[in-house]
Order: structure tokens, then sequence, then C-alpha cells
């Protein structure tokens, strides 16, 4: 089994991506392969509504200048899905959004490529609007089919700078429950 996890920071090994490797833990200590992809650095647009992944349903985007391709593909190859995403303007990053689109619209163009495949929000917040971007993520999960694994509390980790999130320890272990959570569901998923 893999999980394969997208950080769409612009901070590179930021607070985004303590949360997501606090999850990876859990996840790896019970052998299921973990990736994680850092969107920091690359320029990633939303979705043109060019309508072609319609037309050649392919699996892919008519896109072809960005990752995102390669992304879908990762995605669909994995049995888990991780959106990580700090908090800008009370939302998810524009990374993560670009993301959502574009996955989204080639999935559902496809007859839902990730159907039944388990999902997984991450926040990190400075200090409000994290809901927000929680539900954002999750809507790309829920509109895809998919199943949004929970954990004791929604999966938020607080701080500002980077790694200031290392010091939440509610929010490092929120993180640990939702590692926890989804090790549990892929394994009764792939019993």
């Amino acid at each position: 089994m893999k999980v394969i996890a997208f950080n769409a920071s612009v901070r590179k090994d930021g607070n985004t991506a303590i949360l997501i490797k606090q999850v990876f833990k859990e996840l790896e200590s019970s052998s299921i392969k973990t990736e994680l992809i850092q969107l920091a650095g690359q320029k990633i647009c939303g979705c043109i509504a060019c309508g072609q992944c319609s037309v050649a349903k392919n699996n892919k985007c008519a896109i072809t200048n960005d990752l995102v391709n390669e992304y879908v593909d990762k995605m669909l190859h994995a049995d888990g899905i991780i959106i990580g995403s700090p908090t800008y303007f009370a939302d998810c990053s524009a990374g993560a959004k670009a993301l959502i689109e574009r996955a989204g619209m080639v999935s559902r163009a496809n007859n839902n490529l990730f159907k039944r495949k388990v999902g997984a929000a991450v926040v990190s917040v400075r200090r409000s609007g994290a809901i927000h971007a929680f539900d954002s993520i999750n809507h790309f999960f829920t509109i895809g089919e998919m199943i949004i694994v929970g954990a004791s509390y929604w999966n938020i980790g607080i701080g500002r700078e980077a790694g200031e999130v290392a010091k939440d320890q509610e929010g490092l272990d929120t993180m640990s429950v939702l590692g926890k959570n989804m090790t549990w569901l892929l394994k009764k998923i792939h019993a």
C-alpha cells in the first residue's frame, strides 16, 4: 500500500510538511509506503476550462507544461492521498487549489479516477481560516467519491514561522491519530 502526499505550501519543509511527516510516521510504522511531493517553487496554473480532459478521456490534463499529469498518475496508483496546505486568506494555497482543480477535473472526466481511495486534508494555520481551507480540500475528496479519514480533532496544526508547528502538541497528536486511522482504514479496505 502507498500514500502520496502533496505539500502545497510555498515553503519547502515548513509547517505543512512537518504535519504531513507526522502522519507519515504512523503509516510507515505499519509498512505503508509514503511519498511527499512539495509544490514549493513550482508554477501550476488552475483549470482553464478547455474541456479537453472530457474529450480525450485519457487520464490527462491538456496542459502539459507542468507536473500535474505526473501527479494525477501518482494519485491514480496510490491507495491514499493527502493534500496539505497552509492557510492563506482563510483558504488553501493557490497551489493546492490549482492541483485540486486540475486533478479533480481529470478525475471526473474519467469516471472518478480516485473513487474509493482514502483521502485526508492537512492544514497549517497561524490563527484562523483553517476550517475553510480544510473544507476546500475535503470537497476534492467528496466529489471524487473518496473516503475521508477523520482524527481526534480537525487535521490542523498551529504555527506561523517555519517549524513553529512542531510546538503545537495537540496538532501533532491529531496528525498521529490521523495516521493511525488512515492505516486502519487502508488495511480494512485491502484485507
